[in-house]
């Protein structure tokens, strides 16, 4: 595995363990913070990481490329657009790279909603935002589908009367049916204000050897991921006004530089599709 230019590094804080997290059971969201070169996986995750990216080459790079979009992204939401509000759902760990770290650079009073339905996520996440100061950042328990649950808990921080910024990081593939994903993006963002902004991506089917090694996956799992068309993807921002270059391969979404990572590592990584899209 290759590493790319400003991969993210290990967050210096990592929450005691209590009676309150189970480190015997691991966690999606520790496991992704594994795949970023974080801190706060145990044994546990850390075991389930490196099976599943041996079960699926290409991964970890996956996973980065996903993590550096989002960072170019909410860059741009928070640098040039002015958006000073986000609703993440979905968000796992609040680690290096996240939401609330790129939108304070840029915006010193940006306030940020995560969101997941996890308890043991939500728990382990509020230790991880413990030190950081005032009541600009919160970490909620909801679940995707339910909008008025996911709501509720941002308006207690975010004023939904002004816009924001609503980010679905490959999120909406475990949402069962490609209708239902679009639904709910529709329901979230008739909640939001005009000026507010889409930030979504997923993983396509482009990729023949991927979509294999997926559907074996969701076979045998409780937690499957569907992979749909780029097409289905760009259908997320229905109604909305594309950011250019558009729903593209996230790689290709305003990179740092024509290549940052070279040609083998974008060849794993053209399946993950996505953009940004404002409300009019």
């Amino acid at each position: 595995m290759n590493t790319p230019p400003h991969a993210p590094s290990s967050f210096p804080a990592n929450p005691a363990a209590d009676a309150e997290i189970d480190v015997s059971v691991r966690s999606n969201a520790r496991v992704w913070d594994h795949w970023l070169g974080g801190s706060h996986a145990f044994a546990v995750d850390r075991a389930m990481g490196n099976r599943l990216a041996l079960e699926f080459p290409g991964l970890v790079e996956k996973v980065r490329t996903t993590r550096h979009f989002l960072g170019r992204a909410v860059g741009h939401l928070a640098g040039e657009a002015g958006i000073e509000q986000f609703l993440d759902i979905g968000a796992g760990l609040p680690t290096s790279g996240s939401t609330h770290l790129v939108a304070g650079r840029a915006v010193p009073t940006a306030r940020v909603v995560y969101v997941d339905n996890d308890p043991q996520v939500v728990r382990y996440a509020r230790r991880i935002l413990a030190g950081t100061p005032g009541d600009a950042v919160a970490y909620a328990e909801a679940d995707l589908h339910r909008t008025e649950d996911v709501l509720a808990a941002a308006a207690r921080t975010l004023d939904l009367s002004r816009p924001v910024a609503l980010v679905l990081s490959g999120i909406l593939g475990h949402t069962p049916t490609h209708e239902e994903a679009c639904a709910t993006v529709e329901r979230l963002m008739a909640a939001l204000p005009s000026g507010s902004y889409l930030l979504a991506h997923d993983m396509s089917d482009t990729l023949p050897d991927w979509c294999a090694l997926q559907a074996r996956h969701n076979s045998s799992t409780s937690f499957p991921y569907h992979l749909r068309s780029a097409e289905h993807i760009a259908a997320y921002f229905a109604g909305l006004d594309l950011v250019p270059p558009g729903v593209v391969p996230v790689v290709s979404w305003r990179p740092d530089e024509p290549d940052p990572y070279g040609p083998d590592w974008t060849a794993l990584v053209t399946d993950i599709v996505g953009g940004v899209g404002r409300k009019p």
